[in-house]
């Protein structure tokens, strides 16, 4: 029991609150610095439609992050009703206006929405969120371009805290192509040795349990235990769930946040591993941040300074 309990006061805290902070921190600099030549600062449109309660706390997040740094936000909240030629339109308008340099349709989008138009239809150059196919291939091929912000925040994260991937067995869970697959070519780029889980992967444990680095999107509640993860391994959890209030525990219990892991069992295994939350939540509003000064860099004809953060 005393050794479970001296390895887990080893674990590495990957804390993305801080490390966002961080980039904050700079990224204000970066504005105030390019603010004269510029003429203008950075602006972002984050388009939400409908009610999710989960996008409208997302989207309140990032507006404040912008406020916080100096980038100026053009977005709008449309009803579920909106028609999908009035997203288009809105995305046409967006794409013509000089003022902003990066726009994010906010997913998930009501039933009977096709993201996939929509996502398209959004100027390469302005894809706050990396999810343009062109952009998609440009990550493929190692070229420049807008990073999906979730991966590329775990990408900060682990070069924050001088964690090695070159030669190093990862492991993906989660296939999806706004975290999983990005996250593999990203680990894959900076040369791991790449596998990727999914729902249909057998033997789940016998892949995990040869990982040096395991990043867990797989959208499950606590999937993940000691039985997934080797001693040593570098865990990052992607996931984010409220679970409903214990019973037990009195009236007065309140619902918990939690990862796709089950943290208390990993801990003592790991090496590292990120909080939730305040792990990989937290930078990637900040990786959106540095997409759209990115982009406003670039679009002024600014001096390029954020290259390293971008994978």
């Amino acid at each position: 029991m005393l050794g479970r309990v001296l390895d887990a006061c080893m674990t590495l805290r990957l804390d993305g609150k801080q490390l966002a902070a961080e980039l904050e921190q700079r990224l204000q600099a970066e504005i105030k610095a390019g603010l004269a030549s510029a003429g203008r600062p950075p602006g972002l449109a984050v388009l939400r439609v409908g009610d999710d309660p989960a996008s409208g706390v997302y989207v309140a997040n990032k507006q404040k992050a912008c406020s916080r740094i100096g980038v100026v936000s053009y977005g709008a909240h449309l009803p579920a009703s909106t028609s999908e030629a009035d997203l288009l339109a809105s995305i046409k308008d967006l794409n013509a206006d000089q003022r902003v340099d990066g726009i994010l349709l906010q997913l998930p989008l009501p039933m009977g929405i096709d993201e996939g138009p929509l996502l398209a239809a959004i100027d390469p150059e302005k894809d706050a969120d990396g999810l343009h196919t062109l952009n998609l291939g440009r990550l493929l091929k190692g070229e420049p371009g807008p990073r999906s912000c979730t991966p590329a925040g775990v990408m900060a994260l682990l070069a924050r805290h001088q964690l090695s991937l070159e030669g190093k067995r990862a492991v993906v869970i989660g296939r999806s192509i706004l975290v999983g697959q990005p996250m593999a070519l990203m680990l894959q780029a900076a040369n791991a040795t790449v596998s990727v889980a999914h729902s249909r992967t057998q033997d789940l444990a016998e892949l995990t349990k040869q990982a040096d680095v395991l990043v867990v999107a797989a959208g499950r509640p606590r999937m993940l235990g000691a039985e997934h993860v080797k001693q040593g391994a570098i865990v990052v959890d992607v996931g984010i769930h409220r679970l409903p209030a214990d019973p037990s525990m009195g009236p007065d219990s309140k619902g918990r946040l939690c990862g796709d892991v089950r943290a208390e069992e990993v801990e003592p295994l790991a090496s590292a591993l990120t909080p939730v939350p305040g792990g990989v939540g937290p930078m990637t509003v900040a990786m959106l941040l540095v997409n759209a000064v990115a982009r406003w860099q670039q679009h002024c004809g600014l001096p390029f300074t954020l290259k390293d953060l971008l994978p």
